[in-house]
């Protein structure tokens, strides 16, 4: 009997642990993996970039939680601020100009938005190759032509493209706000401890940063910056948060969809999981166990 009971709750168990498993993968997402040691102290004293560097600050977006949704005109405003400041030296390789229609634009705007950018193509009467207005089948164009150039234009720093920046960086919405409104002065403290580590000529000190010194300059350093058609504020920090969540979306254009759709998984898991156990019981009720002698 002990046995039986000892089985039936160790089924149970196991079913609750898959539901509960896929219900936290929703509501958490796939972690970044474990931090750094440096995140839980060392024993040596720590370098410069363990002192001083920051963890990105908590913003709230309306795509948060399990429930979260986008903001359509969020994202719109977000294409704007991308198009007018971020599109001056990093591309969005993995986005198509017709993918902007999730944004609610129409196909004529879309049409539109796509010629305005000139993109790699052949001159029909050469056969040479040159650049041509963008249709909505093509992809964003990089603002460079190749590596060398992008080099050349940067401080021989590389911009990266943008696409998949959110997914590539540790709590990657927050991070890509704090970092365009993060640059500063660097503080008299480090100076004072690590007086080697003051801010090279033409980096940009930036605490977000991984060693704290960024090639790239602000690139939102004015409010009004970009006036959006919605007359949304267009303060520094409200710009950052509309661009943090466009990328949001070119990263992980199926977010909310793939939320939407784990809900019914998580619900048909636990009901599975019930059906299961009382699919048990009935199939082995008649079975009495054998008492001990």
């Amino acid at each position: 009997m002990r046995q039986l009971i000892s089985i039936r709750v160790v089924a149970v168990a196991i079913g609750l642990f898959f539901a509960l498993s896929v219900l936290w993968a929703l509501v958490r997402g796939i972690g970044p993996g474990f931090s750094n040691l440096a995140e839980y102290g060392q024993f040596t004293e720590p370098n410069v970039e363990q002192a001083f560097h920051k963890h990105p600050n908590h913003y709230d977006f309306s795509f948060d939680g399990p429930v979260g949704n986008w903001d359509v005109g969020q994202l719109q405003r977000g294409l704007k601020v991308y198009d007018e400041v971020c599109s001056a030296c990093h591309s969005l390789k993995f986005v198509a100009f017709r993918d902007l229609a999730e944004l609610g634009l129409t196909p004529g705007q879309i049409k539109a938005f796509a010629a305005k950018h000139q993109v790699p193509g052949v001159d029909k009467n050469t056969g040479e190759a040159t650049t041509v207005p963008g249709l909505p089948t093509d992809y964003f164009p990089s603002p460079y032509p190749n590596e060398i150039a992008a080099r050349a234009a940067n401080n021989n720093a590389v911009p990266p493209d943008l696409s998949l920046m959110t997914k590539a960086r540790h709590d990657g919405t927050n991070y890509v706000v704090s970092l365009l409104t993060g640059y500063q002065k660097q503080p008299a403290e480090l100076l004072k401890r690590f007086p080697e580590a003051k801010t090279p000529p033409g980096l940009h000190y930036n605490p977000y940063f991984a060693n704290l010194n960024i090639a790239m300059p602000p690139p939102l350093h004015t409010d009004g910056q970009v006036t959006f058609d919605d007359g949304a504020p267009s303060d520094i920090k409200s710009m950052a948060e509309d661009v943090a969540a466009f990328l949001t979306w070119t990263a992980e254009p199926k977010l909310v969809k793939r939320r939407q759709t784990g809900w019914p998984v998580v619900i048909f898991l636990i009901f599975a999981t019930g059906l299961a156990y009382m699919s048990k019981q009935q199939v082995w009720a008649a079975v009495k166990p054998k008492k001990a002698a």
